[in-house]
């Protein structure tokens, strides 16, 4: 088993974040979910920046707690120590971001399964894969996790391994302040600095806010409690000083904190404090556990904390390690860092979940073409949801789980068939353009961000768009302004946006009309996470389409190849033009697969066996030609 660098234990759970900025906690009318918990959002954190990292915790067996595991998996986190238990529910916390400086919070954590962590489920095993171990002050406050935080951290300690406290201390988890004041940073109690300091001797990294370290010194002077904690541990001291950077103590603490490796922090607009501090103490590992300098470790702690506290939440907000390069490579960065796009596309790129080097797509997010044939032979309309049902059970029949395969569908008479799609792994496109529409429409609300709310977020937003460069201006300008408003909300919301281009017919076009379309959404900011284009059969074409996306957004996903009602030897060719360009991932094609199937079904010609064999030996042809093709370019 590969060996982990880190290793954290403690608090994980469900963070519902306010999304009504500004107001009271009393009036929020909107909560966005999040996976939450100090040392989980570190081990995410620490994940995203490039280490290998693994968590300890429990969590319910429960909807929360599988959405816990399945998060950290897409994030890289080694879940072998995360356990589902069927007692206890998955912790909870609302917050809240009132003003500046007032965060309010309500922890949801009695009885919770992360609290019911035992020494008895710490796998000595899964101890001795780490070279350090993460632990933090609210597993220390029962003594239930204090022995299980004790019981990893001796294991770790035979094994050769290093400890790592984050204070982390919250003194309504501690049960010294109400329930309404979770945000409540600091309460001085002689029970609590006597249960931090047995810990102490073990430690090798001692992190925590000057508040944090009164509590760990028994003493509202930093100087004094720095030298008490020093007393009880060899451990190298780091105090966050906030907006004002960090001081590191490897040795004896001065008389001044500044006099210690003292390293200035960042100067952004704070958005939200909440999670800095487990953004600095990822950042911070990034660089001690690969030994870089104590200032170097600072540095990384406090530009990932300015990262964080400049977006809403705190894992998702999480910095990944090309996005802290750029942070830290741009001295001209804005004070309010949510306006850096640059910054904030590399944040959304590096972070989207799961690679696709190939993708295969079945198309069904037709209507009116299902409409029109269902028309033509006396069919009832409300049979084309069934079909799209049967193609999703198609699609399974070639896919057999390998994630590497979708489906697009739409809302109107693919609903039954998206909710199906969510029990599976596979990738989920759903439409969102008016059919035919020219200019483009939105088959939603008008405001286009208030219908994605209520789509979930495995579904990536497709749009088709009729479109020349050479359109006439107002016609151009106006369906641009619908892309931007789409591209806007996708960001909002968090979808990815799959962007289709066609040519409108009577227009001409030539191999640059494509790519000439592209730059121009490139120009006005738009980065789709996907393009789908015609199947040229010509590799100058293709080639020039890789040169745009390298040059403009080389984070972008790729390109898809969409059939148009060619036929499937035209779309073989389509296949083997693009061998040799790596930008091109995959197709997404419909009428090719399912056209003559739907008319025969539709009209009774075939049962719901057949016509679903039909199409998964159609899809599979395609699926198949697709991957001969880049099998020929692995062989060149």
């Amino acid at each position: 088993m590969d060996r982990l660098e880190l290793l954290a234990l403690g608090r994980s759970g469900i963070d519902l974040y306010g999304q009504d900025v500004g107001g009271r906690l009393e009036d929020c009318s909107g909560f966005a979910k999040y996976v939450g918990g100090s040392p989980t959002n570190t081990a995410i954190g620490a994940s995203r920046l490039g280490l290998r990292a693994g968590l300890i915790s429990r969590v319910g067996a429960d909807h929360m707690g599988r959405f816990v595991r399945e998060q950290l998996l897409r994030e890289g986190v080694d879940v072998r120590g995360v356990i589902p238990d069927p007692e206890r529910l998955t912790a909870l916390v609302l917050l809240g971001l009132r003003d500046r400086e007032t965060f309010p919070l309500i922890f949801y954590r009695e009885n919770c399964a992360d609290m019911a962590l035992s020494a008895e489920d710490i796998d000595p095993e899964f101890v001795a894969r780490a070279g350090t171990l993460l632990i933090n002050g609210t597993h220390l406050s029962r003594p239930g996790v204090y022995e299980a935080s004790l019981r990893a951290a001796s294991l770790i300690k035979d094994a050769g391994g290093r400890v790592v406290l984050d204070v982390d201390y919250r003194p309504v988890l501690w049960g010294l302040a109400p329930r309404d004041m979770g945000e409540n940073r600091f309460v001085a109690h002689v029970a609590v600095t006597e249960v931090f300091q047995r810990i102490l001797p073990m430690c090798d990294l001692v992190v925590g806010t000057e508040e944090e370290m009164h509590i760990l010194g028994g003493d509202t002077d930093t100087i004094t409690a720095l030298r008490a904690v020093r007393k009880r541990t060899q451990a190298v001291l780091v105090c966050k000083l906030g907006p004002k950077g960090c001081a590191a103590f490897p040795e004896d603490v001065p008389d001044i904190v500044n006099e210690g490796i003292y390293v200035p922090g960042f100067e952004v607009e704070v958005f939200n404090v909440l999670g800095a501090g487990d953004a600095f103490m990822a950042g911070f590992l990034r660089g001690w556990l690969r030994d870089l300098p104590l200032a170097e470790c600072c540095r990384f702690g406090n530009a990932c904390g300015a990262i964080v506290v400049s977006r809403h939440g705190c894992a998702p907000a999480m910095p990944t390690w090309v996005e802290l390069e750029a942070f830290l490579a741009n001295d001209k960065r804005p004070y309010r860092l949510r306006d850096d796009v640059e910054l904030a596309h590399i944040h959304w790129a590096s972070t989207r979940a799961r690679r696709y080097e190939d993708l295969t797509i079945l198309a069904v997010d037709h209507r009116s073409q299902f409409e029109d044939i269902s028309a033509d032979v006396g069919a009832d309309p409300a049979r084309i949801s069934r079909f799209k049902e049967l193609a999703l059970s198609a699609l399974d029949k070639v896919a057999q789980g390998d994630p590497g395969f979708g489906i697009l569908l739409d809302g109107r008479h693919g609903f039954d068939a998206l909710a199906a799609a969510g029990e599976h792994p596979y990738w989920v496109g759903r439409c969102i353009e008016v059919p035919r529409s020219r200019p483009l429409e939105f088959e939603s609300s008008p405001d286009v961000a208030t219908e994605l709310a209520t789509w979930p977020l495995n579904q990536v937003v497709k749009v088709l768009v009729f479109y020349h460069p050479d359109d006439e201006v107002q016609l151009r300008e106006r369906q641009e302004r619908q892309i931007l408003r789409l591209f806007d909300a996708c960001r909002k919301t968090r979808h990815e946006l799959l962007l289709e281009i066609i040519p409108p017919s009577g227009m001409e076009t030539d191999e640059t009309t494509v790519v000439r379309a592209m730059d121009r959404f490139y120009d006005l900011g738009v980065r789709p996470d996907w393009w789908k284009l015609e199947p040229a059969a010509d590799p100058a074409i293709w080639r020039k389409v890789e040169d745009v996306i390298q040059r403009r957004d080389p984070l972008c996903r790729g390109a898809l190849i969409l059939g148009l009602e060619q036929s499937v030897e035209a779309l073989e060719a389509a296949f083997a033009a693009t061998a040799h360009i790596n930008v091109v991932k995959g197709f997404a094609i419909g009428r090719a697969i399912w056209h003559r199937s739907a008319l025969d079904w539709l009209s009774g010609k075939i049962d719901d066996a057949a016509v679903e064999n039909e199409l998964a030996t159609n899809f599979s042809r395609l699926a198949s030609a697709w991957r001969r093709s880049r099998q020929k370019e692995s062989v060149a």
